[in-house]
Order: C-alpha cells, then sequence, then structure tokens
C-alpha cells in the first residue's frame, strides 16, 4: 500500500502517541493554562483582534489550549482535529477550565460531511499544513467555512526550516512539495526523551503553493508577514534571545522560521 493512501491512519495513530506526552509535558504547561495563561502567542493575537461574540472556526486544534484560549477572549469556538485522544482530552480541558468549546473529531478534508456551519473567522497554526498532501482541497474547506467578508488567519512554521536536517547543519529536504515524506522518530517536539516512537507522513508546501491554493479559492490575501524567531522552543540547538522567542544558534536572526497570512472572503 502507497503510504500517501494510509497516512490518516498513520497520523491519526502518532498523534494519539504524541498526546499523552504532551498533556504530561512542561512545554504545554496545563497547570498553568488551568490557571488562566493564555496559549496563544503576540503573532496571532494581534492578528485575530477582539473576538467578543465572533463565531471561530480552529482546525487542526491537537488538544485545545488555544482554542479554549480564543474562547476566553470571548469568541464562541469549533475546535476540529484527527486524533480522537486528542479530541477526548481536549473536552476534558474544557470542563477544567469551566470553557464552553465544541470540539468535533475530523480530518480537515471530510469536514464537511459532519459540520454545517459558517464563521466569521477561521484560525490554524503553527505545524498544521505538513500534515495535508492538498492545499487546495485544504483552502477550498476554509472558504467553505468563512462567511462572505470572513477572515482567515493562519500562523505557521516557514517552508524555509523543513529544508533542514534537525540539527539545521545541512540542507536535507526540498523546499517545493515533491511528494509524501515518510520518517519514523522517538521522543516528539515537547519532549524529547518521551518513551514514544511514532511513524508520520508529512509533506512540504512552499509559499507560492500557499498563496495559490487560498487565492484560487476566492480568498483575498490581506497581510502577509516573516518572523526570524519560532515563539516555541521545539527545535534543536536553539537560543533564547528574547522571552518566549528562539532561534537557531548557529543561524541567529538570518533565515525565516515563522509566516503569518490574514485573507478575507471574497
Amino acid at each position: 500500500m502507497h503510504p500517501e493512501y494510509n497516512y490518516l491512519d498513520i497520523n491519526r495513530q502518532s498523534w494519539n502517541s504524541k498526546t499523552e506526552a504532551h498533556i504530561k509535558s512542561d512545554f504545554y504547561d496545563v497547570e498553568g493554562f488551568l490557571q488562566g495563561k493564555s496559549s496563544l502567542n503576540d503573532i496571532e493575537l494581534n492578528l485575530l483582534g477582539d473576538l467578543k461574540s465572533k463565531s471561530v472556526l480552529h482546525l487542526q486544534c491537537h488538544f485545545g489550549q488555544d482554542t479554549i484560549s480564543l474562547s476566553r477572549l470571548g469568541a464562541d469556538v469549533t475546535g476540529v482535529d484527527l486524533s480522537n485522544v486528542a479530541i477526548d482530552r481536549a473536552r476534558e480541558l474544557a470542563k477544567a477550565a469551566s470553557a464552553t468549546v465544541n470540539f468535533i473529531c475530523s480530518d480537515v478534508y471530510a469536514l464537511p460531511d459532519v459540520l454545517d456551519q459558517q464563521f466569521d473567522i477561521v484560525f490554524t497554526s503553527y505545524g498544521v499544513i505538513g500534515w495535508l498532501p492538498d492545499l487546495n482541497k485544504w483552502a477550498s474547506v476554509i472558504s467553505t467555512f468563512l462567511k462572505p467578508n470572513g477572515k482567515l488567519v493562519f500562523v505557521e512554521f516557514h517552508p524555509f526550516v523543513w529544508m533542514y536536517d534537525n540539527d539545521f547543519e545541512k540542507i536535507t529536504y526540498s523546499y517545493f512539495n515533491s511528494g509524501a515524506i515518510v520518517e519514523t522518530e522517538t521522543g516528539t517536539y515537547a519532549d524529547k526523551a518521551a518513551d514514544i516512537t511514532v511513524k508520520t507522513v508529512a509533506w512540504n508546501h512552499s509559499l507560492s503553493e500557499v498563496l495559490n491554493s487560498l487565492i484560487q479559492n476566492g480568498l483575498v490575501l490581506h497581510s502577509f508577514d516573516e518572523y526570524d524567531y519560532s515563539p516555541y522552543n521545539c527545535f534543536n540547538k536553539t537560543i533564547e534571545y528574547a522571552p518566549n522567542k528562539y532561534r537557531i544558534t548557529h543561524l541567529g536572526d538570518k533565515i525565516p522560521m515563522i509566516y503569518a497570512i490574514t485573507a478575507y472572503k471574497k
């Protein structure tokens, strides 16, 4: 069987394993979160703007911290994730945080089959599109769920970062989408010592692929920004040069690490 055909099962299994490790990790700091700490970063907060009484669809929400953080800002939020374990934990977390959030377990592409509603904002961020083979289909789903003049807020790791090997010593992968990348890794970005080994199927997506998929699906670009740091310490060989701003030690501010897009539905 070609790996692309069962990528959903492979990745669901991998995220089911990762979720339990992530909830216990210092990286996600569930305890601090339950005491009121927001999991959202300045980059996306500035782009989201005032969320009071806005409806938000949060795609690929993992175990729901950002989703709940959005609801704490006054939004009416629906979070969606492929992992059934992540969605179970998200519901438990929302209950513990006394937050009213709707969670749906679904693959992004299958969402129109299970959800019939349009939103003011679609939000998705950090490590999301790499799990999707077809960005045209992704953008079409976003367009389907946005109200006319609704806004997409999308923040993601820069494709430049995914070209390197794990230690950022050499270029190992293509910048362009040259098909599925099937790998097995031990541990996870949130806890490198976690006793789990997972197989993953992922795809690299160039900026032109991302931008064209949105444009071709009726979204009008409003802003595009690139950042020379990551708000997460999820890579090897990093230095925290300012609070919650991480760079690759030997590359400094020379490479883009994050990009952000806002777009409106025509």
